[in-house]
């Protein structure tokens, strides 16, 4: 990424937790753990569901393609902070923070896409069951994850070009453990309600879009399920989108209590409070929410 500051900034200086230094070697085994944890939770997922023909399904793909998303979010962000944290170099370059916002925002953009793709493939298989294999065939999978991935990539760039081209022309100390919008707005020198606003406006229109046709689809989910005659019938209508919708839930509240603030609100201890849930508690819950009473799953587990 050659965009450049207006102020010719080299590198910014991420503090990392400046309150509890003298802890830096425990947080470093901490989030070590931790990291080896979501890689070892997602790529368990991943490597079953890509071995085993029993789970090539839309539902099943779409959750690998999930399980790899947790992988490079985090990925974007913990490997650096390791980094960081073992070695006591805290420093990151423009173009290195850039990329790194760019991603950031690109694979929260991609799980906003998916989630509302696997809410449309719950419906289809609960209020058209007949029509399932017509609506999400192999093909139709497919092209809906590559539309996914494109779409998600286009909505970083004005972000990381708006920011990329405001100046820094005081302090360059990130108050936060990565390269994020709000910290890196209150290092400018420039007016930023202008980015301020059409981050905002962008946000807006990936999160709105992909939380109506989750909603939507929730909505013809339940009124399907109220009309099925069976109690029994009902439980299992409702058990086939529970991991999902409780995957959906933690999602959108960790996002919003992150993303849903004005800028002059920013405080550092609270933001990386909300930035460390929403990287850290995501990934290590979607592989245990989806699997842990998947019958199918532990089979598949079990032969591999």
């Amino acid at each position: 990424m050659s965009v450049k500051s207006q102020s010719n900034v080299i590198e910014f200086t991420v503090e990392c937790f400046p309150d509890i230094s003298q802890y830096q070697i425990h947080l470093f085994v901490i989030f070590l753990i931790i990291y080896l944890s979501i890689v070892f939770g997602n790529l368990t997922v991943f490597v079953c569901i890509t071995l085993d023909s029993h789970l090539h399904t839309p539902m099943y793909i779409f959750l690998a393609s999930l399980s790899i998303v947790d992988i490079l979010s985090t990925s974007d962000i913990l490997p650096k902070l390791l980094s960081m944290l073992f070695t006591q170099q805290k420093t990151i370059t423009f173009n290195g923070c850039m990329a790194q916002l760019y991603f950031f925002i690109y694979f929260t953009c991609t799980e906003f896409f998916l989630l509302a793709v696997m809410a449309y493939d719950r419906y289809v298989a609960i209020s058209h069951p007949l029509h399932y294999a017509l609506f999400m065939s192999m093909k139709h999978c497919f092209s809906l994850l590559v539309g996914v991935w494109i779409a998600a990539a286009l909505e970083p760039v004005l972000h990381t070009v708006f920011i990329a081209n405001l100046s820094f022309c005081s302090s360059h100390r990130i108050s936060h453990f990565f390269c994020d919008i709000s910290p890196l707005l209150k290092l400018s020198c420039n007016d930023t309600i202008h980015v301020e606003i059409a981050t905002y406006i962008l946000g807006a229109i990936v999160g709105l879009s992909a939380f109506t046709l989750t909603l939507l689809s929730y909505v013809f989910i339940i009124n399907t399920i109220l009309n099925i005659q069976s109690a029994d019938g009902r439980r299992k209508a409702f058990f086939t989108c529970a991991s999902h919708l409780t995957s959906v839930v933690i999602f959108y509240g960790t996002s919003l209590s992150l993303h849903v603030r004005p800028t002059t609100t920013y405080a550092p201890v609270q933001d990386t409070l909300f930035s460390l849930l929403y990287i850290i508690l995501i990934p290590i819950l979607n592989p245990l929410i989806y699997t842990i009473k998947n019958k199918q799953f532990k089979e598949a587990f079990r032969r591999l």
